[in-house]
């Protein structure tokens, strides 16, 4: 899709990106993160069918937990038991918050990441296609790591 040099400069639209479709944390210690999570701030922790498919096999091997907030964001626990404190380096992946993601429909992915590359904005991860759906990594001015991300398109 050619998007206009002048739409691209302008940046996305109000309302591109819809929501925020899930925040992700790095954990240490799952027990201790599910229980926090779970019991202490009472989130309902997704389970059974309500895993989405994509994810069954981690969460099956207790790799990642998922939890919803009455709004329905979802906030992702990766386990990652060598984690150590934050680093004040942003090219160090594995600090205590992982990624904001922000969902935009699927048609509008190619646009926000040529809006990203007009406005030099440093991308951590080239876009990246996976079952979940396509997704691209970048630094927000103080280097934290956000994400656009989109659906499969359904043929």
């Amino acid at each position: 899709m050619n998007i206009p040099v002048k739409e691209i400069s302008m940046g996305l639209a109000r309302g591109d990106l819809r929501r925020v479709h899930h925040i992700a944390f790095n954990v240490q210690d799952m027990d201790a993160s599910r229980y926090f999570y779970g019991t202490i701030l009472g989130l309902h922790e997704l389970t059974g069918d309500e895993v989405p498919k994509t994810l069954t096999k981690l969460v099956q091997e207790g790799k990642v937990a998922n939890f919803v907030t009455p709004d329905g964001t979802v906030i992702d626990l990766f386990w990652e038991p060598e984690l150590s404190p934050p680093d004040t380096d942003p090219e160090k992946s594995f600090t205590r918050a992982n990624h904001l993601a922000f969902d935009i429909e699927p048609q509008l992915f190619d646009h926000a990441v040529d809006v990203l590359r007009h406005h030099g904005v440093k991308i951590s991860t080239e876009p990246v296609t996976r079952p979940t759906g396509r997704g691209v990594y970048f630094y927000d001015p103080d280097g934290f790591i956000l994400e656009i991300r989109c659906s499969p398109e359904i043929s």
